[in-house]
């Protein structure tokens, strides 16, 4: 259990808490310190125990799951945020990349993807349900371009976020592997980001969508 990952599950709706609850304690990779069913009670319990990451709600009743998630990145900076909901809306997508999650998980998601994303945020690559990214990336499309890249750049951008790799970006535009490379040190050092979901979050916030 020491190694395992401590993890704090809140959810209003009882059979979704317990679902999540019976899933994670199958598993010795994680340790399931507590299921509630409110912001105000997860509060009390990370005021207690060491966490290591909350997987919340985002709609429910009082305090919502992305200002819960807000209020634990100042208060316990360390604990992943990570965000679960059946809202696929544009405008919400937004509000939660802006906010800078560790993740954000649609409740469709296979039960052994949602336990690999959970491992992948805590070795510190976020995690987008594929759904969200493909949504994102038509908003991305059909926007307006960022005067900061060049067309190169924001062509490479594309296909990066699209989880292309180097080769492949290669082959695609008829360049060489090195050439992409420079190309995608130069989008990470110009965007200030540093992986797909940076990519994306940083088109919403330069309104791209």
């Amino acid at each position: 259990m020491d190694d395992a990952i401590k993890i704090v599950l809140v959810d209003d709706h009882r059979i979704v808490l317990d679902g999540l609850k019976r899933l994670l304690d199958n598993d010795e990779d994680f340790y399931v310190v507590a299921a509630v069913s409110s912001a105000e009670e997860a509060l009390k319990v990370l005021a207690k125990q060491p966490i290591d990451l909350l997987l919340t709600d985002y709609t429910m009743q009082g305090m919502t799951g992305l200002e819960l998630a807000n209020h634990v990145k100042e208060h316990y900076p360390h604990i992943k945020r990570v965000l679960l909901s059946m809202h696929d809306e544009a405008h919400l997508i937004k509000q939660i990349m802006k906010a800078g999650v560790d993740g954000y998980l649609l409740k469709s998601i296979q039960e052994s993807e949602l336990k690999q994303a959970l491992k992948q945020i805590m070795n510190g690559l976020p995690f987008v349900s594929p759904e969200i990214t493909k949504l994102m990336m038509a908003d991305l499309s059909s926007g307006k371009k960022e005067e900061l890249l060049t067309d190169r750049e924001q062509e490479i951008l594309r296909l990066i976020v699209k989880e292309f790799p180097n080769k492949q970006i290669a082959d695609k535009l008829f360049i060489s592997e090195r050439t992409v490379e420079t190309h995608r040190k130069n989008i990470f050092r110009k965007t200030n980001t540093g992986s797909i979901v940076g990519l994306v979050k940083f088109a919403f916030e330069h309104n791209l969508v």
